[in-house]
């Protein structure tokens, strides 16, 4: 059977008044466009001088590119372009990004290009960059769609989908917006319908949903929990009144003393962590068991919960402790994987902060009166940032031996499992905070099992109960984590 050839890239380019493709030709690795198709399609003159320049004029304002030359003249300022003009034929070529960088700031309205979907907006068109992430939890899943900017979403079931509705003209979104799922997945996969419209395929063991929009910073969020049928179904006692079907976990009142839990993934980025045996990136497996985490907790607990990344980028450590001190988090804990020179150490293990006994016993607060805003003083405490966990190592501890328990007969771990250490990314915590290692991404085995959806399931149960049990350990003091 012959081969279907490479369809060649193009340029997508909207407006108010539709659609339409543009040529992109390859100069070694750089995407390049026509001159002469940016003439037509934005009403450009261009000339080429009889000492070698080229100018592109549009209403009086000029742009001049010389051959061999990554520099550009923009109605007198100087950019920078990632390569110079190329010659095909009697055409000239320029980089994509001389739309960005050279037509866009001397243009009538505005253009908005978007390299790596290949797309170009022109005018005040409603565009948001649409993600769409999928995790399975085991009897239930949970959908996360990301929506920037912001846009109103609807979501409806329609037969064996779900049909999430977006207030915008178009989206820019990957296109499937999710890949294929598994045969029994509770979700098979999603398409995007025009103009602005995602339509999910649901799976034979569907029950039913529940839809929440969140807006967090620029974005909108949509999280819709799935159910499985197969984890409602209840065997019924013949003659006796039918029992009455337990609440959406994320409906049930969450405890007054756990609101907010931030989930910290570890590395992120340039920073990629320990590598597997088999090339496995610690930063990769410890986002997925955190995404995991989050969906589990918020969807079972309706407790909030923060990552302090939901994507591949770096986050400082002082910033991550950051995150959960400014939202007043009741729980920190931070995910990472281990390594170990012997390939044969395996086991996971969980860290709580380690200070010296001075500190712990009170030297790291130092008092002092402070006036008051309608005279008077009052006496407050101070706490170091890099001390603020001594008040909270009792607690660390004790979530940590319920994790323990509740991690014992799911996953392998080191002996001692619990350990002290001095860990920067705990120090400032002012709340319970645990580091937890899955496990040696250097043993093959063991970076085989963390890569698993078995395991990484086995460990968000353990975390849920975990949450479950320190609440309930704490709330029955009459105490919260604070």
């Amino acid at each position: 059977m012959s081969s279907q050839p490479a369809q060649a890239p193009s340029l997508t380019l909207l407006s108010r008044d539709g659609k339409r493709q543009l040529a992109i030709a390859m100069v070694g690795d750089q995407e390049f466009v026509a001159l002469d198709d940016l003439v037509s399609t934005f009403q450009l003159t261009v000339h080429q001088e009889s000492f070698g320049a080229i100018t592109v004029s549009y209403k009086g304002r000029t742009i001049i590119l010389t051959p061999e030359q990554s520099l550009a003249s923009v109605a007198g300022r100087l950019i920078s372009l990632p390569a110079p003009p190329s010659r095909s034929g009697q055409r000239w070529l320029v980089p994509v990004e001389f739309i960005s960088r050279a037509l866009a700031p001397m243009y009538d309205v505005p253009l908005d290009l978007r390299k790596a979907s290949r797309l170009l907006v022109i005018g005040e068109v409603r565009v948001p960059r649409v993600t769409v992430r999928y995790d399975s939890l085991g009897a239930s899943a949970r959908l996360t769609i990301d929506v920037t900017p912001r846009a109103t979403a609807t979501v409806s079931q329609e037969s064996e989908t779900l049909t999430i509705r977006l207030d915008a003209d178009a989206l820019d979104v990957a296109s499937p917006p999710l890949p294929a799922q598994a045969p029994q997945s509770l979700v098979q996969g999603a398409r995007l319908v025009e103009p602005a419209t995602i339509v999910v395929q649901l799976g034979p063991r569907f029950a039913g949903f529940k839809a929440t929009t969140e807006p967090v910073d620029t974005t909108m969020r949509v999280e819709i929990d799935v159910l499985s049928a197969t984890s409602e179904a209840t065997p019924s006692t013949p003659g006796a009144a039918p029992a009455t079907p337990d609440l959406p976990p994320a409906l049930t009142t969450p405890s007054s003393h756990v609101r907010t839990i931030t989930i910290d993934p570890g590395h992120g980025g340039n920073d990629e962590g320990v590598h597997g045996a088999n090339s496995a990136k610690e930063k990769d497996l410890v986002l997925a068991v955190s995404r995991r985490a989050k969906a589990a907790i918020e969807s079972r607990l309706g407790v909030r919960v923060l990552l302090t990344r939901e994507d591949d980028r770096n986050v400082p450590i002082d910033e991550r402790t950051a995150i959960a001190n400014n939202n007043k988090a009741d729980l920190f804990i931070s995910v990472h994987a281990n390594a170990s020179l012997r390939p044969a150490t395996t086991g996971a293990s969980m860290f709580v902060a380690a200070f010296a006994k001075t500190a712990e016993q009170g030297a790291a607060t130092i008092g002092g009166r402070v006036p008051t805003f309608g005279g008077g003083s009052r006496e407050i405490d101070l706490v170091f940032w890099d001390l603020a966990q001594t008040q909270h190592v009792a607690q660390s501890t004790a979530f940590a031996n319920i994790l323990e328990q509740l991690l014992h007969d799911r996953v392998p771990l080191t002996t001692p499992p619990i350990e002290r250490a001095p860990l920067r990314v705990l120090e400032s915590a002012n709340m319970p905070a645990v580091l937890l290692e899955l496990g040696y991404l250097t043993n093959a085995d063991q970076e085989k099992l963390i890569a698993s959806d078995a395991f990484q399931n086995a460990v968000v149960s353990s975390l849920v109960e975990a949450v479950v049990r320190f609440r309930d350990t704490f709330s029955s003091t009459g105490g919260g984590t604070r």
